[in-house]
């Protein structure tokens, strides 16, 4: 089977539905996995999560087959052949920080480079693209070793080891083409983001962790409020549009074209009263990059009604049969990026924090904001309490350790209107209105 080739990466495309999540340059993406199989030990002993990880796989006998499986379907694009090779990759991924891959020529010039923020994704991107892997992957007991796999990562890039990629090299994120993926259609890192320490090449980030959720600066992302009678409806995260649905059903399919919203899936209830009130209403999705900003914030002013963290999968994809004729980023074919198609499912498979608020004015009504934990983001952290009230563009939690998706629902009483600028593959900035709607006269 021929190589897939990409286009080579542009404005448009680091900012549209693969973009920080998988290399859009194939030669960035080759240099990754040739490094990577490269620096390989397999004479070393595994890390201890990796050895606990393959302790826990190879106890069970449906997940031993499983990946077995897994492997025979896996694409030839695949460059992790075996479950060995596969824990000796995991081996070196989970003692170190995401950094910003670059390609050289036979000179050893820097030719290209793009991010890798979530380079454990890469090495199973493929492998959730098959039928094994979707069954794999949804195992409870799979994504339970997953899972301490990840934490024991996430306590890694907590600590102070983890800022060695803060820094200006050719792979850090503070270098030339790093800072300049960090700010693009962003803003000047310095000038928008808080740093505890705005001279050092670190910007005072003391861990992977600290630099990646942090903050804006209070007007980085002013909210506009329209005069009366209109009421916006605000952005709650640093995103790009994946999706807006309307007339949502209370139970459907997946499996169908299209990958219909399933009310009751997404909010891991059934027929209640508060779960009625969304059928028929609208879902609005967008999904965040490795560098974009990963604090959510309140899309109205309002009050926090329910909470609820509901376990799920890391990496599970809906199969398919590779890019479609209209993907923005890769030929059709293509079979890399199956979890990226599949982000209206993970809203009712994946780990994720359903946030329930209750808007000050009656005609917008309650809200629910969905935040989806997509791959390596092993935490998805709530900020507020039941019972908080929230101002527009107040913070309500974040996203940890990498890319992730979410999703408004709005009830079916509510007459939106989304703006002309609300399209599909947009990146749209935090705390800009994404919507609108006209206090009817009492």
């Amino acid at each position: 089977m021929p190589q897939y080739q990409r286009p080579l990466p542009s404005k448009q495309t680091v900012l549209t539905r693969y973009g920080g999540w998988i290399p859009a340059n194939l030669a960035v993406y080759e240099a990754f996995f040739n490094d990577l199989l490269r620096s390989i030990d397999p004479k070393k002993a595994h890390v201890p999560a990796v050895q606990d990880f393959q302790d826990n796989i190879n106890a069970n006998p449906e997940l031993v087959d499983l990946f077995e499986q897994v492997f025979l379907q896996v694409s030839p694009e695949s460059r992790v052949r075996t479950f060995e090779q596969l824990l000796l990759c995991m081996d070196k991924i989970v003692v170190a920080a995401p950094k910003f891959q670059v390609n050289r020529n036979d000179q050893g010039e820097i030719i290209g480079g793009e991010p890798i923020g979530v380079p454990l994704y890469l090495l199973l991107d493929l492998l959730s693209n098959t039928g094994a892997g979707y069954d794999l992957f949804r195992k409870v007991e799979f994504n339970a070793a997953m899972k301490n796999l990840l934490d024991f990562w996430g306590n890694y890039l907590r600590s102070s080891q983890s800022n060695n990629t803060l820094n200006d090299s050719d792979e850090g994120w503070f270098g030339q083409l790093g800072l300049a993926t960090l700010e693009n259609e962003r803003g000047i890192f310095n000038e928008i983001y808080e740093c505890p320490d705005y001279a050092a090449v670190n910007r005072g980030f003391t861990s992977w962790d600290a630099f990646f959720t942090r903050k804006f600066k209070p007007n980085a992302r002013p909210i506009q409020k329209p005069d009366p009678p209109f009421l916006f409806i605000f952005n709650a995260c640093e995103s790009t549009v994946y999706r807006i649905s309307t007339d949502i059903k209370e139970h459907d399919q997946f499996w169908l074209k299209g990958q219909p919203y399933s009310i009751y899936d997404m909010l891991g209830r059934r027929d209640d009263e508060v779960s009625r009130s969304f059928i028929g209403g609208t879902v609005y999705q967008a999904f965040l990059s490795p560098y974009d900003y990963h604090r959510w914030h309140s899309p109205v002013d309002g009050t926090i009604r329910e909470i609820q963290l509901v376990p799920g999968t890391y990496y599970a994809a809906l199969p398919d049969d590779g890019a479609g004729d209209s993907d923005p980023d890769f030929l059709p074919g293509d079979p890399r990026g199956a979890i990226i198609r599949s982000q209206a499912w993970l809203t009712e498979a994946a780990t994720r924090a359903i946030i329930h608020i209750e808007a000050d004015d009656k005609a917008i009504g309650r809200i629910v904001f969905i935040g989806v934990g997509m791959v390596e983001v092993s935490t998805c952290q709530i900020t507020v309490e039941e019972g908080d009230h929230v101002d527009a563009g107040g913070e309500i939690g974040m996203f940890h350790f990498g890319g992730s998706s979410h999703a408004l629902i709005f009830e079916r009483e509510v007459n939106l209107e989304f703006f002309d600028d609300v399209v599909i593959n947009k990146h749209l900035h935090i705390n800009r209105a994404i919507a609108g709607l006209q206090v009817p006269k009492t």
